[in-house]
């Protein structure tokens, strides 16, 4: 864990989480020190009266921030962002921080609903329990979806502009997935340049690159 700041700062989450994939890269991205508490799927802990009382949902990640409990991955990324990056992850210009809110958002109501189906059916689910025809069609749907975003990658270096910022964390927390799964991906040379470049990254490559089972 990086120790270039001191911050009493708790992640709850088991690292196979794609969610909690981009709070742990976000918080090695600004260099804080954090302690990774694994909940959640085979660790179980969510619905212990303690975690609930942090996040009544009971879902992973929750942080815990100098006492102040976050939960819901995005609104942890832009409160880490914000409180301990503003200027470089979380960008100070409302019409370059609107940049990256807007493929923030995207990755959670368009993209991450057609991922579950592709990633539970392939990495969650025994061959021979999985269905097909339903992975396929999620296979294609995050095909023309993630389209959208070499597009935008064709344009600029980062979904966020010029420069990486809070913008990318959850899309690329995802891709790390999209790419190393044992799948037949459409084509996209900009996008895959994008999660090039996101590897050479020490933040990412500890944050996200963890087994995904």
């Amino acid at each position: 864990m990086p120790a270039t700041e001191a911050v009493m700062l708790k992640i709850w989450g088991r690292r196979n989480s794609s969610n909690v994939r981009k709070v742990l890269w976000c918080a090695e991205e600004i260099g804080l020190s954090y302690e990774s508490i694994e909940v959640g799927g085979a660790f179980g802990g969510t619905q212990s009266p303690a975690y609930r009382a942090m996040n009544p949902n009971g879902l992973v990640p929750v942080i815990e921030d100098q006492g102040l409990p976050v939960w819901e991955s995005n609104a942890i990324v832009r409160y880490l962002s914000a409180r301990y990056a503003l200027g470089t992850l979380y960008p100070e210009d409302p019409a370059a921080r609107a940049q990256s809110e807007k493929w923030m958002d995207w990755t959670l109501s368009s993209f991450a609903v057609a991922f579950r189906d592709l990633f539970w059916g392939v990495v969650r689910t025994a061959p021979g329990d999985r269905d097909a025809a339903r992975i396929d069609a999620a296979l294609v749907r995050c095909g023309e979806l993630l389209a959208l975003a070499d597009a935008e990658l064709a344009r600029q270096p980062w979904l966020s502009g010029d420069t990486l910022a809070m913008g990318d964390i959850p899309l690329g927390a995802f891709a790390y997935a999209w790419f190393e799964m044992p799948i037949q991906r459409p084509d996209q040379p900009h996008l895959a340049d994008w999660y090039a470049r996101l590897r050479q990254r020490p933040a990412y490559r500890t944050g996200v690159m963890t087994p995904l089972t």
